[in-house]
């Protein structure tokens, strides 16, 4: 037998092991399987959300495939073109994939090959993006993080069309692209691939994702447990400062759920973050689920997974848009892609749990698969129940020590005061630098607000779509925030790594009485030799249309300093009870640390014992009552100063400065009142209910606040602010009265 010929056996022989070996693993076998796929046919027709949501991805995919395959040479930024039309690919081809496996036409399993085929034509040929602001490029999309985006989606429509592609054009696909994209992601770019951030948790679903299709154990691991020998140096950063290599961090899928999950399932870089790498967390948890069962995925970590779905949820608006705390957009929601998946998810791979069905069905969508389905059918048989936000305390950090962020609601039929205070850590590189920082709702209306962060996501015109660097000059500074800034300096000095090494402690919650619903916490490290602690309560009381909002912050130093404490409010400013000097010519308020991007518009040096501000938005009055000292000042600011691109939003600010103080006592209560209605244009209860304010007591121990109402019902407050243990006994005299209690506050009604 000749060389020649001998050599073709060997090759038959191999290609037909290699054929047997792929043959004996099933797909679909991620997030569908074939079984699942059968029970999904069975019911079609018959579950009016699943038949719905169906149609609209069909109608959605059929015109994508009537304009053809377009896969351009990538060169945009987030928001341009090539940015988009890639994007746009990856979402499309897994419609795609699961399009073929619920209605069986072989059209859209030829466009997912097809697709394919020409991404592993072009990927050899791709060097790294041309943009190259990020600390980890892609080939595909200017950053690693899209490049994983994309495997994400992709591998599910490859195992969807798996069987359908000849096996000449799998080892094409397999050789040329995904085999290659996932070394470059992992193995090729370990800055981004083995560390623990929401980046690399898309990196490492995306490798494990395409390693179960393929059924290659190396890259399952490396997506499980990370790269053995990364390379990298201790104290590598990304391009916002935040920490890539820490010695002995554990990465890898696991080390990802471990360090940034509290026990609580709140996620250490805030909500915002929280809701784009649930996607990958959770859709790589069913592809376990399904393909390695007995790692238990969902039992990992006491439930963690689902357990954060709840924490998310929980870190809504009245109208479902998520806190926008550490970097955050204003206005995400739980309507997003991402939240639809996840829903339905923890649905299926939970307790089944009728409350998140109530979720899915604001939603108006279901996932095409088999979660979807069972939310879907849930909510075709009348299973929905409400999903009640109460108030809750999410501990931060894995061992849950780190601080955490207090959700207090009032609810009332559907109307609905929520407050949000964080004393969390500081969220890894998207945290902002704000102990001690809340913001406070009406339903879905910010009254006072967290900023968020300084970006347009995907839009091209502004950066890229990427951060503005006023991110990082405005809206991670300390003075952005509703909450106490010394000497006009950030919380530890603006720096990341400082500011990691800390969290502020808890000191009091207490929502037991739902009508003194309270928060209180320390910060002993912002500024060395500075302690703050902030207590907030949320009060129904006599006299008072709407709970109102007590907040105390005491100050203690070694050394004299300068306070300020800004509230950032919108709407229209109404009224001020004292009088105060307007420039004629705005200046900046600061030169540093995001004072330089606030305009002084106005300001005064306070005479009286209060200071009433009033204000009007959406349609309700909002009135900020303070403690006043000799020498106090107040000014009036707004966002936009040395802003020459116009990035920031012109948003106006109010804020109160104490100086030369070595110690310091804020006190503010805020109303929610009355009414103004643009149709009749009658405005009701416009004005504020408290006819005094004052702090009665206050020493080392205790501090003890009076409220007048106008009706004369005065509420006195009293705090132990040393000693918060529940049985603890209290007996302290104020203005010549004795008053007794058990537990660390203390709170009465006097007509």
């Amino acid at each position: 037998m000749g060389t020649i010929n001998k050599v073709r056996i060997v090759l038959i022989i191999l290609l037909t092991f290699l054929h047997l070996n792929v043959k004996s693993q099933t797909h679909p076998s991620l997030v569908l399987t074939k079984e699942g796929v059968r029970e999904i046919r069975s019911q079609l027709g018959k579950v009016p959300l699943f038949d719905a949501s169906l149609a609209d991805v069909k109608k959605e995919v059929d015109a994508e495939i009537v304009l053809g395959i377009d896969i351009p040479v990538p060169k945009d930024f987030s928001g341009g073109y090539t940015h988009e039309r890639h994007k746009r690919n990856f979402l499309i081809l897994e419609r795609a994939g699961v399009l073929y496996q619920i209605l069986e036409d072989e059209k859209y399993a030829i466009y997912v090959r097809d697709m394919l085929l020409a991404y592993a034509k072009m990927y050899p040929t791709l060097p790294l993006h041309p943009q190259e602001r990020s600390y980890a490029r892609g080939k595909i999309f200017w950053q690693a993080l899209n490049d994983a985006n994309w495997l994400v989606y992709v591998s599910q429509a490859y195992d969807c069309v798996y069987d359908f592609i000849s096996l000449a054009d799998r080892s094409t696909i397999e050789k040329d692209l995904f085999k290659p994209f996932a070394d470059f992601i992992s193995i090729g770019s370990p800055q981004f691939f083995n560390r623990v951030h929401n980046h690399s948790t898309w990196g490492n679903v995306a490798v494990g994702m395409i390693g179960l299709v393929m059924n290659d154990e190396v890259l399952l691991d490396r997506a499980l447990n990370g790269l053995k020998d990364d390379g990298l140096p201790a104290g590598m950063k990304d391009n916002d400062g935040g920490l890539i290599k820490k010695e002995g961090q554990k990465t890898g899928f696991f080390g990802n759920i471990d360090e940034p999950f509290s026990p609580d399932g709140y996620y250490t870089e805030g909500p915002y973050y929280q809701r784009y790498a649930m996607y990958p967390f959770m859709i790589f948890a069913v592809a376990l689920q399904n393909s390695k069962p007995d790692l238990k995925i969902f039992e990992y970590k006491n439930g963690i997974l689902i357990k954060s779905v709840y924490a998310l949820l929980n870190l809504t608006n009245s109208e479902g848009e998520f806190f926008p705390l550490n970097d955050g957009q204003k206005g995400m929601s739980y309507y997003s892609r991402e939240l639809v998946t996840v829903v339905d998810i923890a649905y299926l791979y939970g307790a089944k749990d009728p409350s998140l069905l109530s979720i899915a069905e604001k939603q108006g969508r279901v996932q095409l698969n088999n979660s979807g389905m069972a939310v879907a059918l849930g909510i075709k048989n009348n299973l929905e129940k409400p999903f009640e936000k109460k108030s809750i305390d999410l501990s931060d950090g894995a061992d849950g020590k780190q601080g955490g962020v207090a959700i207090i609601r009032n609810k009332k039929n559907e109307d609905e005061l929520t407050l949000v205070m964080k004393y969390a850590s500081q969220g890894l590189s998207h945290g902002h630098y704000d102990k001690l920082s809340f913001s406070f709702y009406n339903n879905g209306t910010d009254v006072l607000q967290d900023y968020g962060l300084a970006r347009f996501v995907n839009i091209e015109q502004k950066g890229g779509g990427n951060y503005l660097k006023e991110n990082t000059t405005w809206a991670k500074q300390t003075i952005a925030h509703n909450t106490i800034v010394q000497n006009e300096t950030s919380h530890f000095g603006g720096d990341f790594e400082t500011g990691s090494k800390f969290a502020s402690e808890k000191y009091l919650f207490d929502v037991s009485n739902p009508k003194v619903q309270i928060i209180s916490a320390n910060e002993n490290n912002a500024y060395p030799g500075t302690t703050m602690q902030r207590t907030m309560a949320l009060i129904e009381e006599e006299g008072f249309e709407k709970p109102f909002l007590l907040d105390i912050i005491q100050l203690n130093s070694k050394t004299a300093n300068q306070y300020d404490l800004p509230f950032y409010y919108l709407g229209q400013l109404m009224s001020a009870n004292f009088a105060y000097e307007t420039p004629k010519s705005m200046e900046p308020f600061g030169k540093a640390n995001g004072y330089q991007h606030l305009w002084k518009e106005g300001s005064a040096t306070l005479a009286t014992d209060n200071s009433k501000i009033s204000w009007l938005n959406e349609g309700s009055f909002y009135t900020l009552t303070s403690v006043n000292q000799p020498n106090d000042e107040v000014f009036f600011v707004r966002i936009g100063a040395n802003d020459p691109s116009f990035n920031l939003r012109k948003e106006p600010g109010i804020i109160f400065r104490k100086k030369n103080a070595q110690k310091g006592t804020f006190v503010s209560v805020l109303e929610t009142h009355g009414n103004y209605n643009k149709v009749t244009e009658l405005a009701t209860n416009s004005s504020s209910s408290i006819a005094s304010l004052k702090v009665v007591y206050e020493d080392s121990n205790y501090i003890g606040v009076e409220i007048k109402s106008k009706s004369g019902v005065t509420t006195l407050f009293v705090l132990a602010t040393k000693n918060n243990k529940a049985n603890q006994k209290h007996r302290l005299q104020i203005n010549n009265k004795t008053y007794n209690w058990v537990g660390t506050y203390y709170k009465t009604t006097i007509k």
